[in-house]
């Protein structure tokens, strides 16, 4: 089994950047590790988890529970969001 904190970051209720994250590291593998033909991936992740973690906070704010909102609840959120 996967120790407990990798398990939570495989989790796509959790790790909202789940596909920001696998990609990165897809881009870096494809081009032998040079960070700068990734850039365009590492900007999406950044903002991936900025995005997300603003939610976070005003629903910490707010009392909303759970904090990070589901997969596919999040799903729904960028969805009504165009």
């Amino acid at each position: 089994a996967m120790p407990r904190h990798a398990q939570q970051f495989r989790d796509h209720d959790i790790n909202p950047c789940i596909a920001e994250t696998d990609a990165s590291r897809k881009c870096m593998d494809d081009n032998n590790y040079n960070k700068d033909m990734c850039t365009a991936y590492f900007l999406k992740y950044k903002s991936c988890r900025r995005f997300w973690h603003d939610i976070m906070m005003q629903r910490r704010r707010n009392g909303v529970k759970p904090e990070m909102p589901s997969a596919e609840e999040r799903k729904k959120m960028l969805e009504s969001m165009g």
